[in-house]
Protein backbone atom coordinates (compact mmCIF):
# COMPACT_ATOMS: atom_id res chain seq x y z
CA UNK A 1 0.00 0.00 0.00
CA UNK A 2 1.42 3.35 -1.00
CA UNK A 3 1.29 5.91 1.72
CA UNK A 4 2.96 9.02 2.98
CA UNK A 5 4.67 7.18 5.80
CA UNK A 6 4.88 3.42 6.09
CA UNK A 7 3.19 2.39 9.37
CA UNK A 8 5.16 0.54 11.99
CA UNK A 9 3.89 -3.00 11.78
CA UNK A 10 5.02 -4.29 15.18
CA UNK A 11 4.88 -2.73 18.63
CA UNK A 12 8.10 -2.15 20.50
CA UNK A 13 8.58 -4.52 23.47
CA UNK A 14 4.98 -4.66 24.64
CA UNK A 15 3.23 -7.49 26.47
CA UNK A 16 0.68 -9.67 24.80
CA UNK A 17 -2.74 -8.35 23.88
CA UNK A 18 -5.59 -8.69 26.36
CA UNK A 19 -8.21 -11.24 25.52
CA UNK A 20 -11.03 -8.76 25.22
CA UNK A 21 -11.09 -6.05 22.56
CA UNK A 22 -13.57 -3.92 24.50
CA UNK A 23 -11.65 -1.77 26.93
CA UNK A 24 -12.58 0.96 29.41
CA UNK A 25 -11.71 4.51 28.37
CA UNK A 26 -10.88 7.15 30.98
CA UNK A 27 -12.03 10.78 30.77
CA UNK A 28 -8.97 11.72 28.67
CA UNK A 29 -9.69 9.09 26.06
CA UNK A 30 -6.92 6.71 27.17
CA UNK A 31 -7.59 3.01 27.49
CA UNK A 32 -7.03 2.05 31.09
CA UNK A 33 -5.46 -1.32 30.30
CA UNK A 34 -1.75 -0.71 29.76
CA UNK A 35 -1.63 -3.63 27.31
CA UNK A 36 -4.01 -1.90 24.92
CA UNK A 37 -1.14 -0.85 22.67
CA UNK A 38 -1.39 -4.33 21.15
CA UNK A 39 -5.01 -3.77 20.22
CA UNK A 40 -4.00 -1.19 17.64
CA UNK A 41 -5.13 -2.05 14.12
CA UNK A 42 -2.33 -2.98 11.70
CA UNK A 43 -4.38 -3.52 8.55
CA UNK A 44 -5.39 -0.77 6.15
CA UNK A 45 -9.05 0.33 6.27
CA UNK A 46 -11.38 -1.69 4.06
CA UNK A 47 -12.32 0.30 0.94
CA UNK A 48 -15.95 0.93 0.09
CA UNK A 49 -17.21 -1.73 -2.32
CA UNK A 50 -20.40 -0.98 -4.19
CA UNK A 51 -21.28 -4.66 -4.66
CA UNK A 52 -21.10 -5.25 -0.91
CA UNK A 53 -23.45 -2.33 -0.32
CA UNK A 54 -25.90 -3.28 -3.11
CA UNK A 55 -26.17 -6.93 -2.13
CA UNK A 56 -25.87 -6.33 1.62
CA UNK A 57 -22.84 -8.59 1.84
CA UNK A 58 -21.30 -8.94 5.26
CA UNK A 59 -17.75 -9.74 6.23
CA UNK A 60 -17.02 -13.34 7.28
CA UNK A 61 -16.22 -12.02 10.73
CA UNK A 62 -18.72 -9.34 11.82
CA UNK A 63 -17.11 -6.07 12.85
CA UNK A 64 -17.23 -5.39 16.56
CA UNK A 65 -18.18 -1.71 16.67
CA UNK A 66 -16.93 -1.43 20.25
CA UNK A 67 -13.44 -2.72 19.46
CA UNK A 68 -10.48 -0.39 18.93
CA UNK A 69 -10.21 1.15 15.47
CA UNK A 70 -7.06 3.20 16.16
CA UNK A 71 -4.46 2.27 13.54
CA UNK A 72 -0.82 1.79 14.36
CA UNK A 73 1.49 4.53 13.17
CA UNK A 74 4.95 5.97 13.67
CA UNK A 75 3.67 7.56 16.90
CA UNK A 76 3.65 4.13 18.53
CA UNK A 77 7.41 3.71 18.12
CA UNK A 78 9.20 5.71 20.85
CA UNK A 79 12.33 6.02 18.69
CA UNK A 80 10.51 7.50 15.70
CA UNK A 81 7.57 9.40 17.20
CA UNK A 82 9.48 12.58 18.07
CA UNK A 83 10.62 12.97 14.45
CA UNK A 84 7.02 13.09 13.19
CA UNK A 85 5.61 15.26 15.96
CA UNK A 86 3.45 18.19 14.75
CA UNK A 87 4.96 21.66 14.88
CA UNK A 88 4.19 23.81 17.95
CA UNK A 89 2.35 26.24 15.66
CA UNK A 90 -0.05 23.55 14.41
CA UNK A 91 -3.55 24.78 15.33
CA UNK A 92 -4.80 21.38 16.53
CA UNK A 93 -1.77 20.31 18.57
CA UNK A 94 -3.62 20.75 21.88
CA UNK A 95 -5.97 17.90 20.87
CA UNK A 96 -3.34 15.56 19.48
CA UNK A 97 -2.82 12.57 21.79
CA UNK A 98 -0.93 9.50 20.49
CA UNK A 99 -2.11 7.55 23.57
CA UNK A 100 -5.79 8.11 22.78
CA UNK A 101 -7.78 5.11 21.56
CA UNK A 102 -11.24 5.05 20.04
CA UNK A 103 -13.69 2.49 18.74
CA UNK A 104 -15.18 1.86 15.32
CA UNK A 105 -18.51 3.13 16.62
CA UNK A 106 -17.00 6.44 17.73
CA UNK A 107 -15.10 6.88 14.47
CA UNK A 108 -18.13 6.12 12.31
CA UNK A 109 -20.26 8.57 14.32
CA UNK A 110 -17.62 11.28 13.97
CA UNK A 111 -17.17 10.66 10.26
CA UNK A 112 -20.90 10.87 9.68
CA UNK A 113 -20.97 14.19 11.51
CA UNK A 114 -18.07 15.52 9.41
CA UNK A 115 -19.88 14.45 6.23
CA UNK A 116 -23.01 16.37 7.20
CA UNK A 117 -21.26 19.41 8.62
CA UNK A 118 -18.26 19.80 6.31
CA UNK A 119 -18.75 17.79 3.12
CA UNK A 120 -22.35 18.80 2.47
CA UNK A 121 -21.57 22.51 2.51
CA UNK A 122 -18.47 21.96 0.37
CA UNK A 123 -20.71 20.28 -2.21
CA UNK A 124 -23.16 23.19 -2.09
CA UNK A 125 -20.31 25.64 -2.61
CA UNK A 126 -18.97 23.62 -5.54
CA UNK A 127 -22.44 23.48 -7.10
CA UNK A 128 -22.59 27.28 -7.00
CA UNK A 129 -19.33 27.39 -8.96
CA UNK A 130 -20.54 24.97 -11.61
CA UNK A 131 -23.86 26.73 -12.06
CA UNK A 132 -21.90 29.82 -13.10
CA UNK A 133 -19.64 27.83 -15.41
CA UNK A 134 -22.49 25.97 -17.15
CA UNK A 135 -24.70 28.89 -18.12
CA UNK A 136 -22.53 29.96 -21.07
CA UNK A 137 -23.03 26.60 -22.77
CA UNK A 138 -26.79 26.87 -22.25
CA UNK A 139 -26.84 30.45 -23.51
CA UNK A 140 -25.29 29.14 -26.73
CA UNK A 141 -28.56 27.40 -27.63
CA UNK A 142 -30.44 30.74 -27.66
CA UNK A 143 -28.53 32.64 -30.38
CA UNK A 144 -26.04 33.97 -27.84
CA UNK A 145 -23.28 34.29 -30.44
CA UNK A 146 -25.35 35.97 -33.22
CA UNK A 147 -26.94 38.40 -30.73
CA UNK A 148 -23.50 39.64 -29.68
CA UNK A 149 -22.17 39.43 -33.26
CA UNK A 150 -19.66 36.78 -32.18
CA UNK A 151 -18.27 33.86 -34.21
CA UNK A 152 -17.31 30.37 -33.09
CA UNK A 153 -13.70 31.54 -32.99
CA UNK A 154 -14.73 34.41 -30.67
CA UNK A 155 -16.40 31.84 -28.45
CA UNK A 156 -13.16 29.80 -28.46
CA UNK A 157 -11.21 32.95 -27.60
CA UNK A 158 -13.58 33.65 -24.70
CA UNK A 159 -13.00 30.15 -23.33
CA UNK A 160 -9.24 30.60 -23.79
CA UNK A 161 -9.26 33.96 -21.98
CA UNK A 162 -11.26 32.43 -19.13
CA UNK A 163 -8.89 29.48 -18.83
CA UNK A 164 -5.77 31.67 -19.03
CA UNK A 165 -7.10 33.94 -16.29
CA UNK A 166 -8.17 30.89 -14.29
CA UNK A 167 -4.70 29.39 -14.72
CA UNK A 168 -2.89 32.60 -13.75
CA UNK A 169 -4.99 32.88 -10.58
CA UNK A 170 -4.42 29.28 -9.42
CA UNK A 171 -1.14 29.65 -7.55
CA UNK A 172 -1.75 33.18 -6.18
CA UNK A 173 -5.15 32.00 -4.95
CA UNK A 174 -3.57 29.07 -3.12
CA UNK A 175 -0.95 31.35 -1.54
CA UNK A 176 -3.68 33.71 -0.34
CA UNK A 177 -5.72 30.75 0.91
CA UNK A 178 -2.77 29.35 2.84
CA UNK A 179 -2.04 32.75 4.38
CA UNK A 180 -5.55 33.81 5.47
CA UNK A 181 -7.14 30.34 5.56
CA UNK A 182 -9.44 28.63 3.02
CA UNK A 183 -12.37 29.16 5.40
CA UNK A 184 -12.07 32.91 4.70
CA UNK A 185 -10.85 32.97 1.11
CA UNK A 186 -13.43 30.55 -0.36
CA UNK A 187 -16.52 32.62 0.62
CA UNK A 188 -14.80 35.81 -0.58
CA UNK A 189 -14.31 34.21 -4.00
CA UNK A 190 -17.94 33.08 -4.13
CA UNK A 191 -19.33 36.52 -3.37
CA UNK A 192 -17.11 38.20 -5.96
CA UNK A 193 -17.89 35.86 -8.85
CA UNK A 194 -21.63 36.10 -8.17
CA UNK A 195 -21.44 39.86 -8.76
CA UNK A 196 -19.52 39.41 -12.03
CA UNK A 197 -21.94 36.74 -13.26
CA UNK A 198 -24.85 39.08 -12.65
CA UNK A 199 -23.08 41.71 -14.75
CA UNK A 200 -23.23 39.39 -17.80
CA UNK A 201 -26.87 40.41 -18.17
CA UNK A 202 -25.58 43.65 -19.73
CA UNK A 203 -23.12 42.12 -22.22
CA UNK A 204 -23.11 44.16 -25.44
CA UNK A 205 -20.36 42.75 -27.63
CA UNK A 206 -17.00 41.09 -27.98
CA UNK A 207 -15.11 43.37 -25.55
CA UNK A 208 -17.56 43.03 -22.66
CA UNK A 209 -17.82 39.29 -23.27
CA UNK A 210 -14.04 38.82 -23.06
CA UNK A 211 -13.76 41.15 -20.04
CA UNK A 212 -16.34 39.15 -18.08
CA UNK A 213 -14.67 35.86 -18.98
CA UNK A 214 -11.32 37.19 -17.77
CA UNK A 215 -12.76 38.49 -14.48
CA UNK A 216 -14.57 35.22 -13.79
CA UNK A 217 -11.40 33.25 -14.47
CA UNK A 218 -9.35 35.41 -12.11
CA UNK A 219 -11.90 35.11 -9.29
CA UNK A 220 -12.71 31.41 -9.70
CA UNK A 221 -9.11 30.29 -10.21
CA UNK A 222 -7.86 28.30 -7.26
CA UNK A 223 -11.33 27.66 -5.83
CA UNK A 224 -11.22 23.89 -6.36
CA UNK A 225 -7.70 23.31 -4.90
CA UNK A 226 -8.65 25.63 -2.01
CA UNK A 227 -11.69 23.50 -1.25
CA UNK A 228 -9.75 20.23 -1.55
CA UNK A 229 -7.04 21.55 0.79
CA UNK A 230 -9.77 22.43 3.28
CA UNK A 231 -11.31 18.93 3.06
CA UNK A 232 -7.91 17.34 3.67
CA UNK A 233 -7.97 18.87 7.17
CA UNK A 234 -10.90 16.57 8.03
CA UNK A 235 -10.45 13.36 5.99
CA UNK A 236 -7.80 10.65 5.73
CA UNK A 237 -6.18 9.68 2.44
CA UNK A 238 -8.49 6.66 2.03
CA UNK A 239 -11.64 8.67 2.80
CA UNK A 240 -10.95 11.65 0.54
CA UNK A 241 -11.26 10.05 -2.96
CA UNK A 242 -14.80 8.83 -2.27
CA UNK A 243 -15.77 12.28 -0.98
CA UNK A 244 -14.21 13.90 -4.04
CA UNK A 245 -16.37 11.66 -6.23
CA UNK A 246 -19.44 12.92 -4.36
CA UNK A 247 -17.96 16.41 -4.70
CA UNK A 248 -18.00 16.22 -8.50
CA UNK A 249 -21.32 14.42 -8.54
CA UNK A 250 -22.81 17.49 -6.87
CA UNK A 251 -21.68 19.53 -9.89
CA UNK A 252 -23.46 17.07 -12.20
CA UNK A 253 -26.65 17.41 -10.17
CA UNK A 254 -26.24 21.14 -10.56
CA UNK A 255 -25.85 20.73 -14.34
CA UNK A 256 -29.12 18.81 -14.51
CA UNK A 257 -30.93 21.45 -12.47
CA UNK A 258 -29.49 24.26 -14.58
CA UNK A 259 -30.62 22.50 -17.79
CA UNK A 260 -34.20 22.46 -16.55
CA UNK A 261 -33.89 26.10 -15.49
CA UNK A 262 -32.49 27.04 -18.90
CA UNK A 263 -35.42 25.23 -20.56
CA UNK A 264 -37.81 27.61 -18.81
CA UNK A 265 -35.76 30.80 -18.68
CA UNK A 266 -34.76 30.80 -22.36
CA UNK A 267 -38.47 30.99 -23.20
CA UNK A 268 -38.31 34.54 -21.86
CA UNK A 269 -36.79 35.74 -25.16
CA UNK A 270 -38.54 38.98 -25.96
CA UNK A 271 -39.50 39.89 -22.38
CA UNK A 272 -38.64 43.57 -21.89
CA UNK A 273 -37.10 43.40 -25.35
CA UNK A 274 -34.27 41.19 -24.08
CA UNK A 275 -32.84 37.92 -25.40
CA UNK A 276 -33.56 34.78 -23.39
CA UNK A 277 -29.88 34.18 -22.66
CA UNK A 278 -29.65 37.59 -20.91
CA UNK A 279 -32.36 36.51 -18.48
CA UNK A 280 -30.47 33.23 -18.03
CA UNK A 281 -27.44 35.07 -16.64
CA UNK A 282 -29.64 37.12 -14.32
CA UNK A 283 -32.12 34.50 -13.20
CA UNK A 284 -29.46 31.82 -12.92
CA UNK A 285 -28.62 33.48 -9.62
CA UNK A 286 -32.03 32.44 -8.35
CA UNK A 287 -31.50 28.88 -9.55
CA UNK A 288 -29.21 28.12 -6.64
CA UNK A 289 -32.07 29.09 -4.39
CA UNK A 290 -34.21 26.57 -6.23
CA UNK A 291 -31.61 23.80 -5.97
CA UNK A 292 -30.00 24.51 -2.63
CA UNK A 293 -32.37 26.94 -0.87
CA UNK A 294 -30.10 29.98 -1.27
CA UNK A 295 -28.99 32.28 -4.05
CA UNK A 296 -25.28 32.19 -4.92
CA UNK A 297 -24.45 35.38 -3.12
CA UNK A 298 -26.22 34.17 0.00
CA UNK A 299 -24.33 30.88 -0.23
CA UNK A 300 -21.11 32.89 -0.35
CA UNK A 301 -22.03 34.97 2.68
CA UNK A 302 -23.29 31.92 4.58
CA UNK A 303 -20.02 30.12 3.84
CA UNK A 304 -18.22 32.60 6.10
CA UNK A 305 -20.21 31.02 8.94
CA UNK A 306 -20.35 27.41 7.68
CA UNK A 307 -16.63 26.71 7.23
CA UNK A 308 -14.70 26.52 10.52
CA UNK A 309 -10.90 26.71 10.11
CA UNK A 310 -10.24 23.23 11.55
CA UNK A 311 -11.80 20.41 13.62
CA UNK A 312 -10.82 22.16 16.86
CA UNK A 313 -12.00 25.64 15.85
CA UNK A 314 -15.74 25.16 15.40
CA UNK A 315 -16.76 27.16 18.49
CA UNK A 316 -17.58 30.82 17.92
CA UNK A 317 -20.04 33.48 19.08
CA UNK A 318 -22.77 32.26 16.70
CA UNK A 319 -21.98 28.59 17.44
CA UNK A 320 -21.10 28.59 21.16
CA UNK A 321 -21.17 24.79 21.58
CA UNK A 322 -19.24 24.05 18.41
CA UNK A 323 -19.71 20.95 16.29
CA UNK A 324 -17.61 18.48 18.22
CA UNK A 325 -17.01 17.48 21.82
CA UNK A 326 -13.46 17.51 23.20
CA UNK A 327 -13.40 13.73 22.82
CA UNK A 328 -14.43 14.00 19.15
CA UNK A 329 -11.84 16.70 18.52
CA UNK A 330 -9.13 14.43 19.95
CA UNK A 331 -10.24 11.59 17.68
CA UNK A 332 -10.54 13.87 14.63
CA UNK A 333 -7.03 15.30 15.03
CA UNK A 334 -5.27 12.11 16.15
CA UNK A 335 -6.64 9.94 13.37
CA UNK A 336 -5.70 12.49 10.71
CA UNK A 337 -2.11 12.72 11.98
CA UNK A 338 -1.81 8.96 12.41
CA UNK A 339 -2.86 8.63 8.78
CA UNK A 340 -0.51 11.38 7.53
CA UNK A 341 1.90 12.97 10.04
CA UNK A 342 2.91 15.62 7.47
CA UNK A 343 -0.42 17.40 7.99
CA UNK A 344 0.95 18.73 11.27
CA UNK A 345 3.92 20.55 9.76
CA UNK A 346 2.18 23.92 9.22
CA UNK A 347 -0.46 26.16 10.78
CA UNK A 348 -3.59 26.54 8.66
CA UNK A 349 -3.00 30.29 8.42
CA UNK A 350 0.74 30.06 7.80
CA UNK A 351 1.95 31.55 4.54
CA UNK A 352 4.51 29.79 2.36
CA UNK A 353 8.09 31.02 2.24
CA UNK A 354 9.65 31.50 -1.19
CA UNK A 355 12.01 28.61 -0.44
CA UNK A 356 9.16 26.16 0.28
CA UNK A 357 7.28 27.44 -2.75
CA UNK A 358 10.28 26.91 -5.01
CA UNK A 359 10.96 23.47 -3.54
CA UNK A 360 7.38 22.41 -4.29
CA UNK A 361 7.53 23.79 -7.85
CA UNK A 362 10.78 21.90 -8.48
CA UNK A 363 9.39 18.61 -7.16
CA UNK A 364 9.96 16.55 -10.32
CA UNK A 365 8.26 13.50 -8.81
CA UNK A 366 4.92 15.28 -9.29
CA UNK A 367 5.61 16.21 -12.91
CA UNK A 368 4.19 12.94 -14.31
CA UNK A 369 0.85 13.84 -12.71
CA UNK A 370 1.01 17.32 -14.22
CA UNK A 371 1.40 15.71 -17.64
CA UNK A 372 -1.64 13.56 -16.89
CA UNK A 373 -3.57 16.70 -15.89
CA UNK A 374 -2.63 18.28 -19.21
CA UNK A 375 -3.52 15.33 -21.43
CA UNK A 376 -6.32 13.26 -19.87
CA UNK A 377 -9.24 15.62 -20.51
CA UNK A 378 -8.46 16.71 -24.09
CA UNK A 379 -10.17 13.82 -25.95
CA UNK A 380 -13.61 14.52 -24.41
CA UNK A 381 -13.47 18.28 -23.88
CA UNK A 382 -14.31 19.70 -27.36
CA UNK A 383 -17.33 17.38 -27.90
CA UNK A 384 -18.60 18.41 -24.45
CA UNK A 385 -18.09 22.14 -25.00
CA UNK A 386 -19.80 22.05 -28.39
CA UNK A 387 -22.59 19.61 -27.52
CA UNK A 388 -25.45 22.11 -27.33
CA UNK A 389 -24.18 23.99 -30.40
CA UNK A 390 -23.83 20.73 -32.36
CA UNK A 391 -27.34 19.63 -31.37
CA UNK A 392 -28.69 22.94 -32.66
CA UNK A 393 -26.76 22.56 -35.91
CA UNK A 394 -28.26 19.14 -36.69
CA UNK A 395 -31.87 20.20 -36.16
CA UNK A 396 -32.79 20.23 -32.45
CA UNK A 397 -34.38 23.43 -31.16
CA UNK A 398 -33.16 25.57 -28.27
CA UNK A 399 -35.24 23.89 -25.60
CA UNK A 400 -34.64 20.29 -26.65
CA UNK A 401 -30.89 20.93 -26.94
CA UNK A 402 -30.73 21.90 -23.27
CA UNK A 403 -32.84 18.98 -22.07
CA UNK A 404 -30.84 16.50 -24.18
CA UNK A 405 -27.71 17.26 -22.14
CA UNK A 406 -29.31 15.62 -19.09
CA UNK A 407 -28.92 11.90 -20.03
CA UNK A 408 -25.14 12.11 -20.45
CA UNK A 409 -24.86 14.03 -17.17
CA UNK A 410 -26.78 11.36 -15.25
CA UNK A 411 -24.75 8.58 -16.88
CA UNK A 412 -21.48 10.40 -16.13
CA UNK A 413 -22.42 10.67 -12.45
CA UNK A 414 -22.87 6.91 -12.28
CA UNK A 415 -19.67 6.02 -14.17
CA UNK A 416 -17.58 8.51 -12.16
CA UNK A 417 -18.84 7.09 -8.87
CA UNK A 418 -18.15 3.52 -10.01
CA UNK A 419 -14.62 4.21 -11.29
CA UNK A 420 -13.67 6.00 -8.07
CA UNK A 421 -14.84 3.01 -6.05
CA UNK A 422 -12.92 0.66 -8.33
CA UNK A 423 -9.75 2.72 -7.84
CA UNK A 424 -9.91 2.43 -4.05
CA UNK A 425 -10.97 -1.22 -4.09
CA UNK A 426 -8.04 -2.37 -6.24
CA UNK A 427 -5.67 0.25 -4.78
CA UNK A 428 -4.60 1.45 -8.21
CA UNK A 429 -4.63 4.83 -9.90
CA UNK A 430 -2.53 4.65 -13.07
CA UNK A 431 -4.45 1.91 -14.86
CA UNK A 432 -7.86 2.83 -13.45
CA UNK A 433 -7.40 6.45 -14.63
CA UNK A 434 -7.07 5.07 -18.17
CA UNK A 435 -10.77 4.16 -18.07
CA UNK A 436 -11.75 7.62 -19.35
CA UNK A 437 -9.67 7.23 -22.53
CA UNK A 438 -10.61 3.57 -22.99
CA UNK A 439 -14.25 4.63 -22.92
CA UNK A 440 -13.75 7.63 -25.23
CA UNK A 441 -11.73 6.04 -28.03
CA UNK A 442 -14.44 3.93 -29.78
CA UNK A 443 -16.95 6.80 -29.59
CA UNK A 444 -14.44 9.24 -31.10
CA UNK A 445 -13.81 6.84 -33.97
CA UNK A 446 -17.58 6.50 -34.50
CA UNK A 447 -18.02 10.30 -34.57
CA UNK A 448 -15.16 10.55 -37.07
CA UNK A 449 -16.79 8.16 -39.57
CA UNK A 450 -20.25 9.76 -39.38
CA UNK A 451 -21.49 11.16 -42.72
CA UNK A 452 -21.55 14.92 -43.37
CA UNK A 453 -25.27 15.10 -42.51
CA UNK A 454 -25.86 12.43 -39.87
CA UNK A 455 -29.18 11.35 -38.48
CA UNK A 456 -29.75 13.70 -35.54
CA UNK A 457 -30.62 10.89 -33.12
CA UNK A 458 -27.57 8.85 -34.14
CA UNK A 459 -25.35 11.83 -33.44
CA UNK A 460 -27.11 12.46 -30.13
CA UNK A 461 -26.62 8.83 -29.11
CA UNK A 462 -22.92 8.77 -29.97
CA UNK A 463 -22.21 12.18 -28.42
CA UNK A 464 -24.12 11.28 -25.26
CA UNK A 465 -22.35 7.93 -25.07
CA UNK A 466 -18.96 9.64 -25.38
CA UNK A 467 -19.79 12.22 -22.71
CA UNK A 468 -21.04 9.53 -20.30
CA UNK A 469 -17.37 8.64 -19.73
CA UNK A 470 -16.10 7.79 -16.22
CA UNK A 471 -14.59 11.09 -15.10
CA UNK A 472 -11.23 10.25 -13.49
CA UNK A 473 -10.34 13.77 -12.36
CA UNK A 474 -11.32 13.06 -8.69
CA UNK A 475 -8.95 10.08 -8.70
CA UNK A 476 -6.09 12.17 -10.05
CA UNK A 477 -6.72 15.09 -7.67
CA UNK A 478 -6.57 12.72 -4.70
CA UNK A 479 -3.54 11.03 -6.26
CA UNK A 480 -1.67 14.34 -6.52
CA UNK A 481 -2.61 15.27 -2.96
CA UNK A 482 -1.39 11.92 -1.62
CA UNK A 483 1.92 12.05 -3.50
CA UNK A 484 2.69 15.60 -2.35
CA UNK A 485 3.46 14.43 1.18
CA UNK A 486 3.34 17.76 3.05
CA UNK A 487 0.92 20.63 3.59
CA UNK A 488 3.16 23.17 1.87
CA UNK A 489 3.75 20.88 -1.11
CA UNK A 490 0.11 19.84 -1.23
CA UNK A 491 -0.95 23.49 -1.44
CA UNK A 492 1.37 24.31 -4.33
CA UNK A 493 1.17 20.98 -6.15
CA UNK A 494 -2.63 21.01 -6.17
CA UNK A 495 -2.48 24.42 -7.84
CA UNK A 496 0.13 23.34 -10.36
CA UNK A 497 -1.87 20.22 -11.22
CA UNK A 498 -5.00 22.28 -11.75
CA UNK A 499 -3.03 24.80 -13.82
CA UNK A 500 -2.13 22.01 -16.20
CA UNK A 501 -5.80 20.93 -16.27
CA UNK A 502 -6.75 24.50 -17.24
CA UNK A 503 -3.99 24.51 -19.87
CA UNK A 504 -5.61 21.36 -21.21
CA UNK A 505 -8.85 23.31 -21.63
CA UNK A 506 -6.99 26.04 -23.51
CA UNK A 507 -5.54 23.45 -25.88
CA UNK A 508 -8.94 21.77 -26.25
CA UNK A 509 -10.61 25.07 -27.15
CA UNK A 510 -8.46 25.30 -30.29
CA UNK A 511 -9.13 21.83 -31.72
CA UNK A 512 -12.62 22.41 -33.14
CA UNK A 513 -12.25 25.27 -35.64
CA UNK A 514 -14.73 27.18 -37.78
CA UNK A 515 -13.29 25.86 -41.08
CA UNK A 516 -13.76 22.29 -39.81
CA UNK A 517 -17.44 22.73 -38.83
CA UNK A 518 -19.95 21.17 -38.49
CA UNK A 519 -18.54 17.60 -38.47
CA UNK A 520 -15.07 18.53 -37.12
CA UNK A 521 -13.44 15.53 -38.81
CA UNK A 522 -9.95 17.02 -38.57
CA UNK A 523 -10.54 17.86 -34.91
CA UNK A 524 -11.79 14.36 -34.11
CA UNK A 525 -8.72 12.79 -35.76
CA UNK A 526 -6.54 14.90 -33.40
CA UNK A 527 -8.61 13.73 -30.41
CA UNK A 528 -8.20 10.08 -31.47
CA UNK A 529 -4.41 10.51 -31.68
CA UNK A 530 -4.21 12.12 -28.21
CA UNK A 531 -6.46 9.45 -26.71
CA UNK A 532 -4.21 6.72 -28.13
CA UNK A 533 -1.10 8.43 -26.73
CA UNK A 534 -2.66 8.53 -23.25
CA UNK A 535 -3.48 4.83 -23.37
CA UNK A 536 -0.27 3.49 -24.87
CA UNK A 537 2.40 5.80 -23.46
CA UNK A 538 1.32 8.24 -20.75
CA UNK A 539 -0.46 6.19 -18.08
CA UNK A 540 1.76 3.08 -18.37
CA UNK A 541 4.78 5.42 -18.21
CA UNK A 542 3.51 7.03 -14.98
CA UNK A 543 2.96 3.60 -13.42
CA UNK A 544 6.48 2.46 -14.32
CA UNK A 545 8.03 5.70 -13.02
CA UNK A 546 6.44 5.49 -9.55
CA UNK A 547 7.20 1.77 -9.23
CA UNK A 548 10.84 2.56 -10.01
CA UNK A 549 10.98 5.44 -7.49
CA UNK A 550 9.48 3.30 -4.72
CA UNK A 551 11.88 0.43 -5.34
CA UNK A 552 14.78 2.87 -5.43
CA UNK A 553 13.87 4.31 -2.03
CA UNK A 554 12.98 0.97 -0.47
CA UNK A 555 16.40 -0.36 -1.39
CA UNK A 556 18.10 2.50 0.50
CA UNK A 557 15.68 2.57 3.46
CA UNK A 558 15.58 -1.18 4.03
CA UNK A 559 19.37 -1.36 3.98
CA UNK A 560 19.57 0.93 7.03
CA UNK A 561 19.72 -0.37 10.58
CA UNK A 562 17.28 0.98 13.18
CA UNK A 563 19.95 3.34 14.52
CA UNK A 564 20.72 4.60 11.01
CA UNK A 565 17.04 5.27 10.37
CA UNK A 566 16.74 7.26 13.61
CA UNK A 567 19.90 9.21 12.74
CA UNK A 568 18.50 9.96 9.27
CA UNK A 569 15.21 11.23 10.70
CA UNK A 570 17.05 13.41 13.22
CA UNK A 571 19.41 14.99 10.71
CA UNK A 572 17.62 15.00 7.36
CA UNK A 573 16.46 18.23 5.79
CA UNK A 574 14.21 16.34 3.40
CA UNK A 575 10.50 17.05 3.84
CA UNK A 576 7.31 15.49 2.52
CA UNK A 577 7.79 13.18 -0.43
CA UNK A 578 11.56 13.81 -0.50
CA UNK A 579 12.10 11.62 2.57
CA UNK A 580 13.37 8.09 2.09
CA UNK A 581 10.48 6.61 4.09
CA UNK A 582 7.86 8.09 1.73
CA UNK A 583 6.20 5.84 -0.86
CA UNK A 584 4.34 7.11 -3.91
CA UNK A 585 0.84 5.96 -4.75
CA UNK A 586 0.47 4.62 -8.28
Amino acid sequence: MSSAVDPIKKPVETPSSPSSSILTVDKDGHFQDAKSVNDLVDSEPEPFRLTDWLFRRRATKPLDLDSISTRRSVYDDPDLAEHYWPKPEYENIHRFDPKARWTYREEKTLLRKIDWKVMLWAAISFSALNLDRNNLSQANTDNFLPDLKLTTNDFNLGNTVFRLAFLCAELPSQLISKRIGPDRWIPIQMCLWSIVTLAQFWLNGRSSFLACRALLGLIQGGFIPDLILYLSYFYTKTELPFRLALFWMSSDVCSIVSSFIAFGVLRMRGVAGRAGWRWLFLIERVSVAMSQGLITLTVGVATFYKMPPSPTQTKTWYRPKGWFTEREETIAVSRILRDDPTKGDMHNREGLSFKRLWTAVCDYDLWPLYIAGLMFGIPVSPPGTYLTLSLRNIGFNTFHSNLLTIPKTVASMITMFLITMVSESVNDRSFVAMAEDIWALPFLVALYVLPAKPNQWKYFGLASGLLSFPYTHPIQVGWCSRNSGAVASRTVNASLYNMFVQTSSIVSAQIYRKDDAPRYRRGNSVLIAICSFNLVIMYPGIKIYYLYRNKQRARLWDAMSSKEKVHYLKTTKDVGNRRLDFRFAH
